[in-house]
């Protein structure tokens, strides 16, 4: 995570941090020993094991570990981590939603020039515009609600599901059976994903569109470093870079899931966890800059 190369990352907080990956480890070990363990103190030799799971349970102990593999942890932590970024992505949709509202009752009616190919077409409302966006948020919003989140529990080789209703129980998570070469809970997650940031893009590149026509302008637009006249429309642009690259993650996730061999993938169940982490981040950070950006939106009607 780094605001230097992804300005506006601090908006996702601890979505998909490292401590949090961490402590969701920690909460499915608990759940699965009933034993209450708490987060290690101090670093994790991940690499010599391929994963975080085998250093973390040699640090709380083998024995709350005992009848479940490194996978079964890991995913349920990613599924677990997934539920909470989706939780704040739903409210952030929610206030862009109301946002879209207020500018339809506000500047539903005011007339525009519509235009295709971006060339000027025929006379319409701004509110058809504004209704088109709306949609899109919403089909958004409805994508990520539709997700499951699923448990992973199947033992060294996915074959023992003894314990799995209990642990879904413990977390509040889907009972399912064991997906591990079976990824399609991770690309439905990202297809979700990148519906959401396709539906903000679409918002940001009318913005731009309007901006540059002196239709439409942000609240506050950003500065030049050698124009001080310049109020640039830089929600619009962070926005608009994240519905461009977002689309390649998820492709990464489906690679990886066309990739999985046999009972346990080597290397493309890997290439998962930090794509997946890149994804919900920059996901996170686009919808809440785009609700700001629709709070804000200024109509030159």
């Amino acid at each position: 995570m780094s605001e230097l190369f992804w300005p506006g990352d601090q908006r996702a907080g601890e979505v998909f941090s490292d401590r949090a990956f961490l402590a969701a480890m920690v909460a499915v070990e608990s759940a699965w020993s009933r034993v209450d363990l708490t987060v290690p103190d101090g670093p994790l030799d991940v690499e010599s094991g391929g994963n975080a799971v085998i250093p973390l349970v040699a640090a709380l102990g083998a024995e709350h570990h005992r009848g479940l593999t490194s996978q079964d942890v890991l995913d349920t932590a990613l599924v677990l981590l997934l539920r909470d970024a989706v939780a704040r992505l739903d409210a952030d949709l929610a206030r862009a939603l109301d946002a879209v509202d207020r500018l339809v009752e506000a500047h539903g009616a005011t007339t525009v020039t519509g235009r295709t190919l971006t060339q000027p077409a025929l006379e319409i409302t701004l509110g058809h515009r504004f209704r088109q966006w709306r949609a899109g948020l919403a089909d958004a919003r409805a994508d990520l609600a539709a997700l499951t989140f699923p448990v992973q529990c199947g033992g060294p080789v996915g074959t023992d599901t003894s314990g799995t209703a209990r642990l879904a129980a413990a977390l509040d998570l889907a009972a399912a059976e064991p997906w591990h070469t079976r990824r399609r809970s991770i690309t439905r997650a990202g297809d979700a994903l990148v519906t959401t940031t396709d539906a903000c893009g679409h918002v940001a590149r009318d913005v731009l569109e309007g901006s540059r026509l002196g239709e439409l302008a942000e609240a506050r637009g950003g500065g030049s470093s050698s124009m001080p006249h310049k109020a640039n429309p830089v929600l619009s642009v962070l926005v608009r870079r994240a519905a461009l690259t977002t689309p390649g993650l998820a492709a990464t996730l489906h690679l990886a899931a066309a990739d999985q061999v046999e009972e346990r993938a080597d290397g493309a169940w890997h290439a998962e966890w930090d794509t997946l982490r890149l994804l919900a981040r920059r996901t996170v950070v686009a919808v809440s800059q785009t609700a700001d950006l629709l709070d804000g939106l200024r109509v030159h009607a």
